[in-house]
């Protein structure tokens, strides 16, 4: 048998698909990232339970690079600006605002994405009917406020379920 060949990771295409399909639809594309994760630099307030919710629609942010390591921008949080640093590896799903609809990222199949630097068990469940390295379902709050800004980090009613469905 040959070794397969090495290919690249596939979370920051699939990052760039996602948030070019939401914003052609008119909505805003939010990142759910785990704060805990290493390298990602985000406005310590904005943290809660260990993650952060950003929107990255064009009028939220300013000069948005969403590479193949890393992600980012510059953007206001309670009117101060703010340089946003994210690995790609840290971004747990990526969703529109308005609906919920979009991607809990799969984790690389190389091990490079192993969530060494934190536990996020509280965020992620395995499908029902799937093995532990398959792709998982991620709980996001839904969130009904306007502006431009991420949502408040307060906690959600239990009315308010999360809208995203995992994408395959």
């Amino acid at each position: 048998m040959s070794d397969m060949p090495e290919m690249s990771s596939q979370r920051p295409y699939l990052l760039r698909a996602m948030h070019e399909w939401i914003s052609d639809n008119g909505m805003t594309p939010y990142l759910l990232v785990n704060a805990n994760f290493k390298g990602v630099h985000v406005p310590p307030h904005t943290i809660k339970d260990g993650q952060v919710v950003l929107n990255i629609a064009e009028r939220a942010v300013h000069m948005l690079s969403l590479g193949n390591e890393y992600i980012t921008f510059n953007a206001r949080f309670g009117g101060v600006s703010h340089e946003v640093f994210v690995p790609v590896a840290a971004v747990l799903a990526i969703y529109a605002r308005e609906t919920g609809q979009g991607m809990g990222l799969p984790p690389d199949w190389d091990g490079s994405d192993e969530q060494t630097q934190t536990d996020t068990s509280t965020s992620l469940s395995a499908a029902d009917d799937k093995p532990a390295s398959a792709t998982k379902l991620v709980s996001v709050p839904s969130d009904d406020e306007g502006g431009d800004e991420p949502p408040s980090n307060s906690p959600t009613p239990a009315s308010k379920r999360a809208h995203l469905r995992v994408v395959k």
